[in-house]
């Protein structure tokens, strides 16, 4: 963030004393409109259901077993009564092991995917920029570019969805 301000700051200044041009867009909302994103996006949810489904067969294995302890525990000798405790607890173990390793391998999944779309989205931005003559194309999500001079910057996001092969989405008016 630091890197960028300073970036800016020493980057205004020359575009307006050398007619340099910037380029901004929301990254986001561009990649939003990306097939290949939208893919990702369904592979993760199916891939998440899948886990999730597991997780839950799991837990009501889990609880099947819980009720029928509790059912009989009562009426256990001790040696049973203690193996059954000790069942319970590899159960609940091997399920918190089963969610963690699950959350883990999404986030693989996740980051492998969306690493395509991205890669494929900056070389689109890269050749938007070289054709166009930007001297930056800053992107304006988060609050990482809080406000660009429409003066000395213009919205590329149509340059770039088109270089994507796509066509630009309308804005919808929020009824303010």
């Amino acid at each position: 963030m630091r890197r960028l301000f300073l970036t800016l700051l020493l980057a205004l200044p020359l575009a307006a004393a050398a007619q340099v041009k910037l380029g901004f867009f929301s990254y986001s909302e561009v990649m939003k409109q990306m097939p290949e994103y939208v893919q990702a996006q369904q592979k993760l949810e199916s891939l998440k259901a899948q886990y999730d489904q597991e997780a839950k067969r799991g837990e009501e294995e889990f609880q099947r077993k819980f009720a029928e302890f509790l059912q009989g525990q009562k009426n256990f000798p001790q040696n049973i009564l203690l193996k059954r405790q000790a069942e319970l607890q590899n159960l609940m173990d091997a399920g918190i092991k089963f969610r963690n390793e699950a959350d883990r391998i999404l986030a693989n999944a996740e980051r492998d995917l969306m690493a395509e779309v991205e890669d494929k989205l900056g070389v689109a931005i890269e050749a938007v920029g070289i054709e166009q003559g930007y001297a930056a194309i800053l992107n304006t999500d988060g609050r990482q570019c809080p406000f660009v001079n429409p003066a000395l910057g213009n919205d590329v996001a149509a340059l770039i969805l088109q270089k994507l092969g796509l066509t630009p989405v309308p804005e919808q008016a929020d009824g303010m």
